[in-house]
């Protein structure tokens, strides 16, 4: 796939009022400070297509973009923001939990997970969440630049070990690095397969 277009549609805090659900949705969600903009807009090759800043927690709402007419990414808001208070840490739980149960276009979310660090609790906690609401989601580890291909792959292998614990098997995995574009073309490959499959969920 190639993206020639790649348009800002709207920001919500309220999944009914996103855009209508008419093509497939993929949503990017991650641990505050994952990387996540930088890869959003690696992947659609525009340099300022999602705010990247140096402050965790930069992104508070629902974004849309439409990529090519044909898909909508959403740049969802992380989680495990420390510096943010109790009552907005659990604003931005409920808003994105149901985003995630009640949208009926989205068709798989990935989750970012820092390629640097051992396994975290929030983030298997999170994947729990959404094996059990039987939300399909597939892993984005992100900067591998940072280390050595060796260090990568042991923690990955670490992550597969754990979530075997629980799974069956282990979910769709992407290897990236925002500054090489590693696991661009992976990705947008893997969106597009996806695409051929979706179908209009008919609305009430």
């Amino acid at each position: 796939m190639k993206i020639q277009t790649a348009v800002f549609k709207q920001s919500n805090t309220d999944y009914k009022k996103c855009p209508a659900p008419t093509m497939p949705e993929y949503a990017f969600i991650g641990r505050s400070n994952v990387g996540k903009s930088s890869l959003i807009n690696m992947i659609t090759g525009k340099p300022t297509l999602a705010k990247t800043s140096q402050t965790p927690g930069k992104t508070q709402l629902i974004n849309h973009f439409s990529i090519n007419d044909q898909w909508y990414l959403v740049d969802l808001p992380g989680y495990g923001y420390a510096k943010a208070s109790q009552k907005e840490r659990e604003k931005w739980d409920k808003m994105i939990k149901e985003y995630l149960k009640n949208r009926t276009n989205l068709h798989c979310i990935f989750v970012l997970i820092d390629s640097r660090h051992s396994a975290q609790k929030i983030d298997m906690e999170f994947m729990q969440w959404l094996g059990e609401n039987e939300l399909p989601f597939a892993i984005i580890f992100t900067k591998t630049d940072k280390q050595s291909k060796t260090r990568t792959q042991a923690l990955l292998n670490e992550y597969a070990t754990k979530m075997l614990d629980y799974w069956e098997e282990m979910p769709v995995s992407f290897s990236t690095s925002s500054l090489t574009k590693t696991g661009k073309d992976e990705i947008l490959k893997f969106i597009d397969e996806l695409n051929q499959d979706w179908q209009p969920v008919p609305q009430d």
